[in-house]
């Protein structure tokens, strides 16, 4: 393969699907309370700089900082998502899932992440399907831990995908059924 894959893919390894996610705006319900709790930052920080500025100088100018922050806390968890979306591709091996970003200032970025008879899947049936396979498992402060859910999001053809998905599983399932056949 001379299409950027060299290196990347196992030999033997056979690309089943490409694609990429739908770059539309959508919104989260999981961004309210950051949506809400940004704009109550960035509307305390506003008010604090009109008081500021009543009394002359460039006092009220220290307030930006909180109110600019206050702005990314609404805004972010709206937006980021269909940005990093935008900036994503999606392929399909027999043996692994690949997703790829390149998303400005970040650079360039390459996961993959297996499929095998132990991957478990989660299936958002919709017009724009969501198929989850892997879990990132991030420690937070002191005991605590964060979970983000990894897969293939906003896909239009979702089913497909999925069935793909599922005959590499069988495919695993056999060859661990009978480990004589990888020999052959």
């Amino acid at each position: 393969m001379s299409d950027g894959w060299d290196g990347i893919l196992d030999p033997g390894e056979k690309i089943l699907w490409q694609g990429r996610p739908d770059g539309a705006f959508a919104f989260d319900w999981g961004a309210v309370f950051p949506l809400i709790f940004g704009l109550f930052f960035a509307g305390f920080a506003l008010f604090w700089m009109v008081m500021a500025s009543l009394a002359g100088g460039f006092f009220w100018m220290f307030g930006l900082l909180h109110f600019g922050v206050g702005v990314a806390i609404a805004l972010g968890p709206v937006f980021w998502p269909t940005w990093r979306r935008r900036h994503t591709w999606y392929t399909l091996t027999d043996k692994r899932a690949f997703i790829a970003t390149d998303i400005p200032f970040k650079g360039k970025k390459l996961d993959f992440y297996p499929i095998n008879a132990g991957t478990v899947f989660s299936f958002y049936d919709e017009d724009l399907a969501t198929i989850h396979f892997a879990e990132k498992i991030t420690q937070t402060k002191k005991h605590g831990v964060s979970r983000t859910k990894i897969g293939f999001e906003r896909i239009p053809d979702g089913r497909n995908v999925l069935r793909l998905m599922r005959e590499v599983q069988d495919i695993d399932r056999q060859k661990s059924a009978d480990p004589e056949r990888d020999k052959t």
